[in-house]
């Protein structure tokens, strides 16, 4: 029985020929995400900023996010940030913590119901402290920080340095532009994000890896041949089982994204968009990569280290 293949099975590509363009296009694309960053910042959902959220779905007719806006400020409680999500008719309000411990949050609450609960119905209440919200950034940035230790730790091992490094500029590669998706979308960045970018950060892993065994073991094969032509051939026979990785991932996120309600709909679309970075990455960023850092020199180096020496 033949195997399914969803990219030909002699297909002699030129991917490496493109790194003239995706090298400079990436780099360009990766300091404009930091430069973002200073400037815009994420959208720090309530797990990290802290404060009071409250989701409004109205009752009838169109939600006029400016009169909530504006009937919010008013209460006095400081900068509130309202936006429109989700289906037409639906609010989120957020309030900045308010000094006065547990009770000055109930006060929010029960003044923003007050005021809104006639035209809308109240359908999330939810309230962080500043103590909370502070372990939790704490939490999450050891727990990327750690991830991306492991991740390295784990290539150093596996690979030898040269591949090692390639891979893990890869990871950092989608790492960065994840968190920029973030920043251009505005989209709310909260413990769930911090799942996403994990989960991403094992996917590109995964892709990496593939891609760099097959790179090792034709390097074995083919002593003579050019580093461009090697990593194109790697690639090529990789390909449709990164196609096929690629095309089950992406339908099973899809559907999440179109059917599985608003609880993990922030989360399986960061993984939507993460899946096609980390795959553009480990044929576009990574491999090539290779050519820079000297692929030969690191596989002669590790020949050298394993030969045994004479007296």
């Amino acid at each position: 029985m033949k195997l399914l293949r969803l990219w030909p099975e002699n297909s002699k590509f030129r991917f490496m020929r493109w790194r003239h363009f995706t090298f400079p296009l990436s780099a360009v694309v990766s300091l404009l995400i930091v430069g973002l960053f200073f400037t815009h910042g994420l959208n720090y959902g309530i797990d990290f900023r802290g404060g009071t959220m409250i989701e409004l779905q109205v009752k009838s007719g169109d939600a006029d996010a400016a009169a909530v806006r504006e009937q919010a400020t008013g209460l006095g409680f400081g900068e509130v940030e309202v936006q429109e999500f989700g289906n037409q008719g639906e609010l989120s309000i957020r309030f900045p913590i308010q000094e006065g411990g547990e009770q000055a949050q109930s006060n929010v609450v029960q003044k923003a119901r007050d005021a809104f609960s006639a035209a809308y119905d109240f359908r999330r209440v939810e309230t962080v402290g500043p103590r909370v919200s502070g372990e939790l950034v704490q939490a999450g940035t050891v727990g990327v920080v750690i991830s991306l230790l492991a991740v390295l730790a784990y290539l150093w091992f596996r690979f030898e340095r040269n591949l090692a490094m390639g891979a893990l500029i890869g990871t950092l590669h989608d790492v960065l532009l994840t968190c920029g998706f973030f920043i251009v979308t505005q989209l709310e960045f909260n413990m769930t994000s911090i799942a996403a970018i994990l989960t991403i950060v094992g996917y590109s892993l995964n892709e990496t890896v593939v891609v760099f065994d097959r790179t090792r073991e034709l390097l074995r094969r083919y002593k003579t041949m050019p580093d461009v032509e090697l990593l194109d051939l790697s690639i090529n026979t990789t390909m449709s089982r990164t196609a096929i990785t690629f095309m089950t991932t992406f339908l099973s996120l899809l559907a999440l994204v179109l059917f599985g309600g608003e609880a993990i709909q922030g989360f399986a679309v960061v993984m939507l968009i993460g899946i096609v970075i980390c795959t553009y990455s480990a044929i576009f960023v990574s491999s090539p990569s290779l050519i820079y850092l000297g692929l030969r020199q690191s596989a002669a180096q590790t020949a050298a280290s394993a030969a045994p020496s004479r007296p």
